[in-house]
């Protein structure tokens, strides 16, 4: 459960909403979201699900299953895709 806890706040704080604003687009309270990022509670799988559509992440990477964190390339072209690509081998491999 803590992975899952340090993840949500990594997460928040990274998409720069405080507690109460991810709460709200959840329609929870702010002491529900702290409770997750401790590892008291851990959300319904319709919160994960919510949490994962807001971080545009899946459900296993907020859970630890998988550590990998998946990027949204819709929108973007081929070439685009490939430049992004190519960034990431670079950036591995320093």
């Amino acid at each position: 459960m803590i992975y899952f806890g340090n993840t949500l706040k990594t997460l928040r704080i990274k998409h720069n909403l405080t507690q109460k604003q991810l709460a709200d687009k959840l329609g929870l309270t702010k002491s529900v979201i702290s409770a997750y990022e401790t590892g008291l509670r851990m959300p319904s799988y319709d919160v994960l699900i919510s949490l994962a559509r807001i971080f545009k992440t899946s459900t296993d990477y907020l859970l630890g299953i998988n550590y990998h964190q998946d990027a949204d390339l819709s929108g973007l072209s081929e070439d685009e895709i490939a430049i992004i690509t190519d960034l990431i081998k670079i950036l591995k491999n320093k």
